[in-house]
């Protein structure tokens, strides 16, 4: 039975399959072995770089009948060599070709053939199946369904080393996550490929290394054995060292420093190491890649240890790399270099020394301006970093135009560039100057700000109102954005009290009410709104304790007697039954509700 392609076969295709593609097929049914031997040949030579021959071939049914000899007791050994050789010609074709082989039940057949004595042959089915499992159309799954073939293909790892290339790119393309890290551990793959990394052949080394860094990522189990494992007299983290080396291509160095960089997250080595990072920091100016891996690997090595942030920060002339690393002509370099400054950001110290010093802001805001999203979402992370209030570098981003800048990421599609926006603007407004204040409202339009606090993005949301809560701060403060954006604030605050929100969202609007209700002014928008007051007096008996003493918040804030009106609010609120709730709430269990209720009462009786 002919084997059948995913998609009909159009006529135009049919019309293209000429005489001679017949004959190569028609030749492997010849009751003669060595003519069909010499048909598989022929065959072998005529698809080399003929991607339209081999898809003739293979709509003449040739797969089935090459699988079929492959597998046969009776086909010799040199036939079946041929078979395999013929098949992994086809697979290097399209991707519809290797669906096809893949329909047509390859795998089995070639894995079957491994168990052969024959190690050419052995070579040939490896090879197909190195072709196969590395095209994006095969599963990786199709490797672990029998439990035998793994342990077979390690034993196979000794034969030669052609079945250590193919066999190690076979396992480095199939491993995509811990169950099959964890399968190819127990296996013993760290024993298995370890010693060959000193191959005399690159492929080899290359493969091997490639294997270590898909085993060894997010993987603390393998990277705490491959840091004891000797090969020749030196642990393995030493080798990985010298393939840092700038005479190694740089291929081998890129994919080093990823074993080293998932070993120091491993907690495998420790990352105050010299060898580490002083090797990376000479080889680092040889080539983008090799840059690439380095900034990552300070990434990794600064990224929850203030000693070693320091450490690297101190290192001759390593910040002025990094900074410069910021205007490197590729995308990925200029990625990692923000990405490195970002995880050094997280430091306070160096906020407010090196960060300065070198002026980090100032490259950082060019990077902002003009940059894909992938640099742009680290590069604003790091923003918020830099703004915030004990950051001296805030002052002079304010002064380059950031709130501009900042109000256009909120309008992003991109939800991670929207939270970093609005982030950046919320520590931008902590403490601030009436004058930011206004400038942010006016740059980012309370038409933008009510899109925001409807955003879909939870964290978007929750931002959003930080920076309200922040904006609505200092009464002088809250009195004049109230005064101008009053109405609009009581709406949106009104809408999301009312909507499905979860206690978060509504604890922090809560907050952004008693802010609202400290004003002098700005309160009697809450006393002359009895939806507001109602909701007030709904979250006061609600059954979680955080939105309890929130709305407790509110009333203390309006009811306060040594201002102006308090009485008249007082009266209202007792009215309203408020007075009878806080002596309810003054018999809580929560000692800091009951603590509250008992202060608010107080004021009752000043």
């Amino acid at each position: 039975m002919a084997c059948l392609l995913e998609t009909p076969i159009r006529m135009s295709v049919l019309s293209e399959v000429t005489a001679s593609s017949r004959h190569y097929v028609d030749r492997l049914f010849d009751p003669d072995p060595q003519k069909v031997l010499q048909g598989v040949i022929d065959m072998k030579n005529a698809v080399i770089g003929n991607n339209k021959q081999k898809a003739n071939l293979i709509v003449l049914g040739a797969v089935p009948r090459l699988l079929y000899l492959l597998q046969q007791e009776t086909s010799s050994t040199e036939l079946k060599t041929e078979c395999a050789v013929v098949l992994g010609s086809l697979a290097m074709g399209t991707e519809n070709n290797v669906k096809s082989l893949l329909d047509c039940h390859i795998i089995p057949a070639l894995l079957q053939g491994l168990l052969s004595p024959d190690l050419k042959f052995i070579e040939a089915c490896l090879r197909c199946l190195r072709t196969i499992f590395t095209s994006p159309v095969t599963p990786e799954e199709l490797l672990y369904t029998d439990a035998t073939v793994i342990p077979h293909l390690m034993a196979l790892l000794s034969r030669s080393r052609y079945t250590q290339e193919y066999i190690c790119q076979i396992f480095s393309h199939c491993c995509k996550g811990p169950d099959h890290q964890t399968i190819l551990f127990n296996h013993g793959a760290v024993q298995n490929i370890a010693h060959l990394l000193t191959s005399v052949s690159y492929k080899v080394r290359m493969q091997a290394l490639k294997c270590f860094s898909v085993l060894a990522f997010e993987n603390p189990q393998v990277s705490m054995t491959l840091v004891n494992v000797l090969v020749d007299g030196e642990l393995l983290p030493q080798i990985f060292v010298k393939m840092l080396q700038r005479d190694k291509p740089i291929e081998m160095q890129l994919t080093s420093a990823k074993c080293l960089t998932y070993m120091c997250r491993a907690g495998a080595i420790r990352t105050d190491d010299n060898c580490i990072v002083l090797k990376l920091d000479h080889d680092l100016k040889h080539a983008h890649e090799l840059r690439q891996a380095a900034f990552k690997l300070y990434a990794s090595l600064g990224a929850n240890d203030e000693d070693i942030r320091k450490k690297i920060i101190e290192t001759e002339n390593m910040m002025d790399r990094i900074v410069t690393g910021l205007s490197e002509s590729s995308v990925k370099v200029r990625l990692a270099a923000v990405r490195c400054l970002h995880s050094l950001s997280r430091s306070v110290q160096q906020l407010r020394t090196s960060f300065q010093d070198h002026a980090v802001w100032k490259p950082l805001m060019k990077v902002l301006q003009n940059a894909p999203d992938e640099i742009l979402v680290v590069a604003s992370s790091m923003l918020c970093n830099l703004l915030l209030e004990f950051s001296p570098s805030k002052e002079p981003i304010l002064e380059s135009g950031a709130v501009e800048l900042l109000c256009g990421l909120t309008q992003s599609e991109n939800p991670a560039l929207r939270v970093n926006g609005i982030w950046a603007l919320m520590n931008m407004a902590f403490q601030a100057e009436q004058k930011i204040k206004a400038d942010i409202l006016r740059s980012l339009s309370t038409e933008q700000l009510f899109r925001l606090l409807s955003d879909s993005d939870l964290n978007v949301l929750m931002k959003t109102l930080g920076l309200l809560r922040n904006l609505l701060s200092t009464r002088p403060h809250i009195d004049k954005i109230m005064s101008t954006h009053g109405k609009q604030i009581m709406q949106a605050v009104t809408l999301i009290l009312e909507g499905e929100h979860n206690i978060e969202v509504k604890e922090q609007t809560l907050c952004i009410l008693a802010n609202i209700a400290d004003g002098t002014t700005a309160k009697e928008l809450i006393m002359t709104n009895d939806d507001i007051l109602q909701k007030i007096k709904y979250y006061m008996g609600h059954s979680h304790v955080k939105l309890q003493l929130a709305a407790m918040f509110c009333i203390s804030n309006l009811i306060w007697n040594e201002e102006e009106g308090s009485q008249e609010r007082q009266d209202k609120l007792r009215d309203m039954g408020i007075v009878d709730i806080l002596h309810k709430l003054s018999q809580s269990p929560d000692s800091n509700l009951c603590d509250k209720a008992k202060m608010a009462l107080q004021q009752y009786l000043a």
